[in-house]
């Protein structure tokens, strides 16, 4: 499969990115671009979106780029800066970076932009490479 074709793989398989509405945009060998609709159900009590589901979208960012060689890999460490509030209406942007590459590990730089191309949130994840084929799991 190309890295496009396991990307589409595992969306189809995902329900929580499905249901977040993720779209794949570009995807190429350990990397990957996806956008995503805020929706109403998203929206904190503070009339924002939820952390948890910027958070998400990265999460699934480094996963669709660090899963699309069909090498499995699974978070080890993540860590997230919010730079600018998320509001209804708004639409995400993640691009996933490889920018370390070892022979268990990877870590990947996800950056977060709404429509404007305005910086909302930056992502550095750590994947575990647990030497098995996606497509086996």
């Amino acid at each position: 499969m190309t890295p496009h074709e396991l990307a589409q793989y595992m969306l189809n398989q995902d329900q929580f990115s499905q249901w977040m509405g993720i779209k794949l945009i570009e995807i190429r060998e350990k990397y990957c671009l996806m956008e995503m609709p805020v929706k109403q159900e998203m929206i904190n009590g503070l009339r924002t979106v939820h952390g948890g589901v910027t958070f998400s979208l990265a999460d699934s960012a480094l996963a669709f780029s660090s899963n699309n060689t069909n090498e499995a890999s699974v978070a080890l460490h993540c860590s997230m800066n919010f730079t600018k509030a998320v509001r209804l209406g708004d639409t995400l942007t993640a691009e996933s970076v490889l920018i370390s590459d070892t022979r268990k590990t990877g870590v990947y730089d996800i950056s977060i932009t709404n429509q404007h191309k305005i910086l909302v949130a930056t992502f550095r994840g750590t994947v575990y490479k647990i030497e098995k084929k996606v497509t086996d799991l």
